[in-house]
Protein backbone atom coordinates (compact mmCIF):
# COMPACT_ATOMS: atom_id res chain seq x y z
CA UNK A 1 0.00 0.00 0.00
CA UNK A 2 1.11 3.65 -1.05
CA UNK A 3 1.94 6.26 2.11
CA UNK A 4 2.44 9.42 1.10
CA UNK A 5 4.75 11.66 3.53
CA UNK A 6 4.73 15.84 3.38
CA UNK A 7 8.55 16.73 4.20
CA UNK A 8 8.76 20.15 5.26
CA UNK A 9 12.31 22.14 5.82
CA UNK A 10 13.18 25.11 7.85
CA UNK A 11 17.01 24.98 7.57
CA UNK A 12 19.45 24.10 10.58
CA UNK A 13 22.47 21.98 10.45
CA UNK A 14 21.47 19.37 8.09
CA UNK A 15 20.87 21.94 5.52
CA UNK A 16 24.08 23.98 6.31
CA UNK A 17 27.13 24.31 4.25
CA UNK A 18 30.59 25.53 5.57
CA UNK A 19 31.05 29.46 4.90
CA UNK A 20 33.83 32.03 5.56
CA UNK A 21 31.32 33.02 8.24
CA UNK A 22 30.80 29.20 9.99
CA UNK A 23 28.02 26.70 8.96
CA UNK A 24 25.23 28.06 7.41
CA UNK A 25 21.40 27.06 6.22
CA UNK A 26 21.54 27.46 2.67
CA UNK A 27 20.29 23.74 0.67
CA UNK A 28 16.98 23.55 -0.20
CA UNK A 29 14.67 20.74 -0.04
CA UNK A 30 15.82 19.38 -3.59
CA UNK A 31 19.05 19.30 -2.67
CA UNK A 32 18.98 17.90 0.60
CA UNK A 33 16.73 14.79 -0.72
CA UNK A 34 19.65 14.48 -3.52
CA UNK A 35 21.75 13.26 -0.31
CA UNK A 36 18.98 10.55 0.86
CA UNK A 37 19.60 7.25 -0.14
CA UNK A 38 16.85 5.55 -2.16
CA UNK A 39 13.62 5.31 -0.31
CA UNK A 40 11.36 2.18 -0.22
CA UNK A 41 8.93 2.08 -3.08
CA UNK A 42 5.81 2.56 -1.71
CA UNK A 43 6.68 5.46 0.04
CA UNK A 44 6.05 8.43 -2.10
CA UNK A 45 7.59 11.63 -0.80
CA UNK A 46 6.71 15.51 -1.35
CA UNK A 47 8.68 18.47 -0.27
CA UNK A 48 7.87 21.74 0.92
CA UNK A 49 10.64 24.80 1.63
CA UNK A 50 8.78 26.58 5.17
CA UNK A 51 11.85 28.15 5.90
CA UNK A 52 15.55 27.83 5.68
CA UNK A 53 17.24 29.52 8.85
CA UNK A 54 19.14 28.62 11.78
CA UNK A 55 17.24 27.55 14.32
CA UNK A 56 18.26 29.83 16.68
CA UNK A 57 15.66 32.37 14.50
CA UNK A 58 12.71 29.85 15.18
CA UNK A 59 9.83 31.45 17.29
CA UNK A 60 6.40 31.30 17.38
CA UNK A 61 5.83 33.11 14.01
CA UNK A 62 7.27 29.79 12.40
CA UNK A 63 5.38 27.04 14.21
CA UNK A 64 2.23 29.38 13.26
CA UNK A 65 3.53 28.40 9.34
CA UNK A 66 4.21 24.60 10.07
CA UNK A 67 1.04 24.81 11.49
CA UNK A 68 -0.89 26.06 8.81
CA UNK A 69 1.45 23.75 5.83
CA UNK A 70 0.21 20.63 7.97
CA UNK A 71 -3.13 21.71 8.23
CA UNK A 72 -3.48 22.66 4.72
CA UNK A 73 -2.48 19.37 3.69
CA UNK A 74 -3.15 16.92 6.43
CA UNK A 75 -5.71 15.58 4.58
CA UNK A 76 -3.79 14.90 1.28
CA UNK A 77 -1.20 12.51 3.32
CA UNK A 78 -0.40 10.08 5.71
CA UNK A 79 2.15 11.31 7.79
CA UNK A 80 4.63 14.63 8.00
CA UNK A 81 8.28 15.03 8.95
CA UNK A 82 9.84 18.27 9.76
CA UNK A 83 13.82 18.92 8.97
CA UNK A 84 14.64 21.34 11.67
CA UNK A 85 18.01 22.55 13.25
CA UNK A 86 18.65 20.70 16.79
CA UNK A 87 18.93 23.72 19.18
CA UNK A 88 15.62 24.53 19.40
CA UNK A 89 13.85 21.54 18.03
CA UNK A 90 12.74 20.31 21.32
CA UNK A 91 10.71 24.05 22.15
CA UNK A 92 9.31 23.34 18.13
CA UNK A 93 7.67 19.78 18.98
CA UNK A 94 6.49 20.56 22.30
CA UNK A 95 5.17 23.49 20.51
CA UNK A 96 3.48 21.90 18.32
CA UNK A 97 2.22 18.99 20.36
CA UNK A 98 -0.27 21.76 21.50
CA UNK A 99 -1.03 23.56 18.35
CA UNK A 100 -1.72 20.29 16.67
CA UNK A 101 -3.84 17.62 18.97
CA UNK A 102 -5.62 14.73 18.69
CA UNK A 103 -3.61 13.72 15.15
CA UNK A 104 -3.79 10.50 14.24
CA UNK A 105 -1.61 10.91 11.50
CA UNK A 106 2.36 11.22 12.76
CA UNK A 107 4.12 14.62 13.06
CA UNK A 108 8.10 13.68 13.11
CA UNK A 109 10.61 16.48 13.70
CA UNK A 110 14.44 15.59 12.92
CA UNK A 111 17.18 17.03 11.77
CA UNK A 112 21.55 16.11 12.22
CA UNK A 113 24.59 17.14 14.26
CA UNK A 114 26.22 17.15 10.58
CA UNK A 115 25.53 18.88 7.35
CA UNK A 116 24.00 15.93 5.07
CA UNK A 117 26.40 16.97 2.19
CA UNK A 118 29.29 16.02 4.97
CA UNK A 119 30.69 12.45 4.23
CA UNK A 120 30.53 11.53 7.72
CA UNK A 121 26.88 12.68 9.11
CA UNK A 122 24.07 11.81 11.06
CA UNK A 123 21.81 13.21 8.61
CA UNK A 124 21.15 10.98 6.02
CA UNK A 125 20.09 7.79 9.21
CA UNK A 126 18.17 10.44 10.95
CA UNK A 127 16.07 11.06 7.48
CA UNK A 128 15.49 7.46 6.87
CA UNK A 129 14.61 6.75 10.19
CA UNK A 130 11.86 9.17 10.35
CA UNK A 131 10.45 8.58 6.96
CA UNK A 132 10.02 4.85 7.91
CA UNK A 133 8.12 6.09 11.04
CA UNK A 134 6.21 8.32 9.32
CA UNK A 135 4.71 5.97 6.79
CA UNK A 136 3.92 3.44 9.61
CA UNK A 137 -0.14 3.14 9.98
CA UNK A 138 0.65 2.19 13.64
CA UNK A 139 2.49 6.06 14.22
CA UNK A 140 0.07 8.93 15.28
CA UNK A 141 1.00 12.35 16.81
CA UNK A 142 4.00 14.85 17.60
CA UNK A 143 7.24 13.05 18.34
CA UNK A 144 11.05 13.59 17.61
CA UNK A 145 13.22 11.09 16.18
CA UNK A 146 16.79 11.42 16.60
CA UNK A 147 19.59 8.45 16.46
CA UNK A 148 17.29 5.99 16.40
CA UNK A 149 15.27 7.04 19.76
CA UNK A 150 11.51 8.13 19.15
CA UNK A 151 10.33 10.78 22.06
CA UNK A 152 7.61 12.32 22.90
CA UNK A 153 7.26 15.69 21.60
CA UNK A 154 6.48 17.22 24.82
CA UNK A 155 9.53 15.04 26.53
CA UNK A 156 12.18 15.71 24.44
CA UNK A 157 15.09 18.01 25.05
CA UNK A 158 18.69 18.57 23.72
CA UNK A 159 21.25 17.41 26.18
CA UNK A 160 24.50 16.80 23.96
CA UNK A 161 26.21 19.52 22.23
CA UNK A 162 27.83 17.92 19.78
CA UNK A 163 27.32 14.30 20.27
CA UNK A 164 24.95 12.11 17.29
CA UNK A 165 22.67 11.08 20.42
CA UNK A 166 21.95 14.76 21.24
CA UNK A 167 18.48 14.58 22.56
CA UNK A 168 17.05 12.75 25.66
CA UNK A 169 13.41 11.74 26.74
CA UNK A 170 12.80 13.62 30.00
CA UNK A 171 11.06 11.61 32.78
CA UNK A 172 9.37 9.28 30.26
CA UNK A 173 10.31 6.55 28.29
CA UNK A 174 11.40 6.92 24.66
CA UNK A 175 8.11 5.66 22.91
CA UNK A 176 10.10 3.22 20.49
CA UNK A 177 13.70 2.76 18.68
CA UNK A 178 14.52 2.59 15.22
CA UNK A 179 16.74 -0.50 14.83
CA UNK A 180 17.99 -2.20 11.22
CA UNK A 181 15.30 -0.37 9.89
CA UNK A 182 12.37 -1.91 12.04
CA UNK A 183 10.59 -0.06 14.58
CA UNK A 184 10.52 -1.22 17.59
CA UNK A 185 7.99 0.13 19.91
CA UNK A 186 7.77 0.26 24.00
CA UNK A 187 4.98 2.62 24.07
CA UNK A 188 2.06 1.12 21.86
CA UNK A 189 0.07 3.92 20.68
CA UNK A 190 -3.56 4.39 20.64
CA UNK A 191 -5.33 6.01 17.64
CA UNK A 192 -6.78 9.14 18.97
CA UNK A 193 -10.36 8.91 19.55
CA UNK A 194 -11.64 12.92 18.85
CA UNK A 195 -10.95 14.59 15.83
CA UNK A 196 -7.43 16.33 14.66
CA UNK A 197 -7.68 20.16 16.22
CA UNK A 198 -5.11 22.98 14.72
CA UNK A 199 -4.46 25.81 16.87
CA UNK A 200 -3.54 29.30 15.85
CA UNK A 201 -3.07 31.34 18.76
CA UNK A 202 0.28 31.68 21.05
CA UNK A 203 1.03 34.40 23.75
CA UNK A 204 4.53 35.13 23.00
CA UNK A 205 4.69 37.26 25.77
CA UNK A 206 5.73 35.10 28.53
CA UNK A 207 9.20 35.03 30.23
CA UNK A 208 11.79 32.19 31.44
CA UNK A 209 13.42 33.88 34.70
CA UNK A 210 16.17 32.08 36.16
CA UNK A 211 16.81 32.08 39.31
CA UNK A 212 20.93 32.81 40.40
CA UNK A 213 21.89 33.07 43.97
CA UNK A 214 21.49 36.68 44.97
CA UNK A 215 19.02 37.61 42.04
CA UNK A 216 17.48 41.32 42.68
CA UNK A 217 13.96 41.53 42.96
CA UNK A 218 14.03 45.20 41.14
CA UNK A 219 14.22 43.28 37.99
CA UNK A 220 10.23 41.78 38.68
CA UNK A 221 9.33 45.15 38.85
CA UNK A 222 9.65 45.34 34.71
CA UNK A 223 8.48 41.47 33.71
CA UNK A 224 5.46 42.09 35.35
CA UNK A 225 4.91 44.91 33.35
CA UNK A 226 6.18 43.69 29.97
CA UNK A 227 4.81 39.71 30.28
CA UNK A 228 1.71 38.29 30.73
CA UNK A 229 3.30 34.97 32.66
CA UNK A 230 6.52 34.37 34.10
CA UNK A 231 8.10 30.60 34.33
CA UNK A 232 10.29 30.60 37.07
CA UNK A 233 13.05 28.12 36.81
CA UNK A 234 13.69 27.57 40.97
CA UNK A 235 16.38 25.73 42.41
CA UNK A 236 15.78 21.56 43.46
CA UNK A 237 12.52 21.15 43.99
CA UNK A 238 11.08 24.83 43.84
CA UNK A 239 10.93 27.94 46.05
CA UNK A 240 10.94 31.51 46.07
CA UNK A 241 14.10 32.90 48.15
CA UNK A 242 13.18 35.60 50.66
CA UNK A 243 14.42 38.61 49.30
CA UNK A 244 11.95 37.80 46.70
CA UNK A 245 8.94 36.64 47.64
CA UNK A 246 7.15 39.85 48.77
CA UNK A 247 7.54 41.79 45.56
CA UNK A 248 6.45 38.35 44.15
CA UNK A 249 2.87 38.33 46.33
CA UNK A 250 2.76 42.28 45.82
CA UNK A 251 3.10 41.72 41.58
CA UNK A 252 0.37 39.32 41.53
CA UNK A 253 -2.16 40.94 43.67
CA UNK A 254 -0.82 44.56 41.83
CA UNK A 255 -2.66 42.79 38.39
CA UNK A 256 -6.05 41.44 37.60
CA UNK A 257 -6.82 37.71 38.21
CA UNK A 258 -5.57 35.69 34.99
CA UNK A 259 -3.77 38.17 33.64
CA UNK A 260 -0.21 37.53 34.87
CA UNK A 261 0.45 33.65 35.54
CA UNK A 262 3.56 32.20 37.43
CA UNK A 263 4.64 28.96 36.32
CA UNK A 264 6.79 27.21 38.89
CA UNK A 265 9.63 24.71 37.50
CA UNK A 266 12.92 23.78 38.38
CA UNK A 267 16.44 24.31 36.87
CA UNK A 268 17.12 20.22 37.30
CA UNK A 269 16.93 18.06 34.10
CA UNK A 270 15.86 14.81 36.16
CA UNK A 271 12.29 14.09 38.25
CA UNK A 272 10.52 17.17 38.55
CA UNK A 273 9.34 19.88 41.18
CA UNK A 274 7.22 19.78 44.52
CA UNK A 275 7.17 22.48 46.21
CA UNK A 276 5.50 21.16 49.38
CA UNK A 277 8.64 19.24 50.07
CA UNK A 278 10.62 22.38 52.11
CA UNK A 279 9.45 24.96 53.52
CA UNK A 280 10.39 27.61 50.89
CA UNK A 281 8.24 25.90 48.46
CA UNK A 282 5.71 25.60 51.07
CA UNK A 283 5.45 29.28 52.10
CA UNK A 284 4.08 30.68 48.84
CA UNK A 285 0.88 28.28 48.94
CA UNK A 286 -2.32 30.76 49.93
CA UNK A 287 0.09 33.85 48.97
CA UNK A 288 -1.04 34.18 45.44
CA UNK A 289 -2.05 31.68 43.11
CA UNK A 290 0.17 30.03 40.43
CA UNK A 291 0.87 27.01 38.66
CA UNK A 292 3.33 23.78 38.85
CA UNK A 293 5.00 22.46 36.13
CA UNK A 294 5.75 19.18 38.00
CA UNK A 295 7.21 16.34 35.78
CA UNK A 296 7.26 18.06 32.54
CA UNK A 297 9.94 19.35 30.62
CA UNK A 298 10.70 23.43 30.86
CA UNK A 299 10.21 23.38 26.58
CA UNK A 300 7.04 22.04 27.68
CA UNK A 301 5.92 23.98 30.34
CA UNK A 302 6.75 26.96 28.83
CA UNK A 303 5.28 26.56 25.31
CA UNK A 304 1.88 24.72 26.56
CA UNK A 305 1.66 28.04 28.83
CA UNK A 306 2.46 29.97 25.76
CA UNK A 307 -1.14 28.24 24.29
CA UNK A 308 -3.14 28.49 26.81
CA UNK A 309 -2.58 31.94 27.22
CA UNK A 310 -3.07 31.86 23.15
CA UNK A 311 -6.98 31.72 23.97
CA UNK A 312 -7.29 34.61 25.82
CA UNK A 313 -10.19 35.74 28.19
CA UNK A 314 -9.52 32.18 30.25
CA UNK A 315 -10.52 32.85 33.85
CA UNK A 316 -7.24 31.71 36.42
CA UNK A 317 -9.81 28.34 36.81
CA UNK A 318 -9.88 27.50 33.04
CA UNK A 319 -5.89 28.42 32.35
CA UNK A 320 -5.31 26.27 35.52
CA UNK A 321 -7.13 23.19 34.32
CA UNK A 322 -5.79 23.41 30.81
CA UNK A 323 -2.39 23.29 32.32
CA UNK A 324 -3.06 20.36 34.23
CA UNK A 325 -4.82 18.30 31.27
CA UNK A 326 -2.37 15.46 30.04
CA UNK A 327 -1.27 16.07 26.42
CA UNK A 328 0.88 14.02 24.55
CA UNK A 329 2.74 12.42 27.74
CA UNK A 330 3.25 15.84 28.96
CA UNK A 331 2.66 15.48 32.45
CA UNK A 332 2.54 12.25 35.02
CA UNK A 333 2.53 13.20 38.36
CA UNK A 334 0.26 15.75 39.14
Amino acid sequence: MMRTILMLFTGGTIASVKTENGLEPILDAGQILSYLPEIEEDIQLRTIQVCNLDSTNMDHRYWMKLVDVIEENYIRYDGFVICHGTDTMAYTAAALSYLIQNSAKPIVLTGSQQPIQMEITDAKKNLQDSIMYAADPESHGVCLIFDGKVIAGTRAKKTQSFSYHAFSSINFPELASMQHGKIVRYIPEEKPSEQVRFYHEMDAKVFALKLTPGLKPAILEAVFAEYDCIVVESFGVGGIPDSMIEDFCRLMKQYPEGSRVVVMTTQVTYEGSNLATYEVGRRIKGRFRYLEAFDMNFEAAFTKIMWIMGQKGLSFQEIEAMFYSRINYDLLLF
